[in-house]
C-alpha cells in the first residue's frame, strides 16, 4: 500500500465518496489517500479461512454479532475510511452497521500483511485502530506463518498480547467469541 497522493490539504469522506468505483481497493487514513494492490492467492485462502471459521461461530452462536469481508467500508472519521480484509461486530454495536457500511469501530479487525501493505497494517492502521477504539486487532503474517494480537485493555491500552506460531501448536482465540478457536497449524496449512 503506497500513499496515492500527497498534499497538505487533508482528503475527507466527501472526497472519497467522488473516487471512481474502478475496483480498485482505496482507504483514507488521517486524510491520506492510500491505494492497496490485488491481494494474492495466499491471502485470498487466509481470509476465507478466517472468515468461514469466524462465520461458522456467529452461525452456531446466534445474537453474538456479524462478520463482514472486504470490500466493505470501515468509517471512523470524516478523515478515515478503512477497507479491513476482514471485521467483526459484536452484538452490542449494531448500531454502527449501516446499508453502505460499518460507522464507528468494530470489535475486531483483521487484516492480511502483504509486501505492499505492511508498513502501512502494522503502523498506521494500528494506530488508527487504537485511537478509533477498536477492541481487538489480528495482524496475519503470511511470510512468517504468524499472528499478532492486539487487544484493548482495561486501561485503554491496546498492546500485542499474543504472537502465534505453528511450531508452537497455538491457537487463535478471542474474549469477544467465548468458545472461539482455530488452530494456528489450519489456518496456515
Amino acid at each position: 500500500m503506497h500513499p496515492a497522493q500527497r498534499s497538505d490539504t487533508r482528503l475527507t469522506y466527501d472526497d472519497f465518496l467522488l473516487f471512481p468505483d474502478d475496483g480498485r481497493r482505496l482507504e483514507l487514513i488521517d486524510g491520506e489517500h492510500y491505494e492497496t494492490p490485488s491481494p494474492n492467492t495466499r491471502h485470498q485462502r487466509l481470509v476465507l479461512r478466517l472468515s468461514v471459521a469466524l462465520a461458522s461461530y456467529v452461525e452456531v452462536h446466534p445474537g453474538s454479532g456479524e462478520v463482514f469481508v472486504a470490500p466493505f467500508d470501515v468509517v471512523f472519521s470524516h478523515f478515515d475510511v478503512v477497507e479491513p480484509d476482514l471485521l467483526f461486530v459484536a452484538a452490542d454495536q449494531q448500531d454502527i452497521v449501516t446499508e453502505k457500511h460499518v460507522r464507528g469501530a468494530p470489535a475486531l479487525v483483521v487484516e492480511i500483511l502483504s509486501p505492499g501493505t505492511r508498513r502501512v497494517d502494522e503502523k498506521t492502521k494500528y494506530r488508527l485502530f487504537d485511537r478509533a477504539g477498536v477492541r481487538e486487532y489480528w495482524l496475519v503474517d503470511p511470510e512468517l506463518d504468524v499472528v499478532k494480537v492486539f487487544r484493548r485493555d482495561p486501561g485503554g491500552a491496546f498492546p500485542r498480547v499474543a504472537e502465534l506460531a505453528s511450531d508452537a501448536g497455538d491457537t487463535l482465540t478471542t474474549p469477544l467469541l467465548p468458545a472461539f478457536s482455530l488452530l494456528h497449524a489450519s489456518l496456515f496449512r
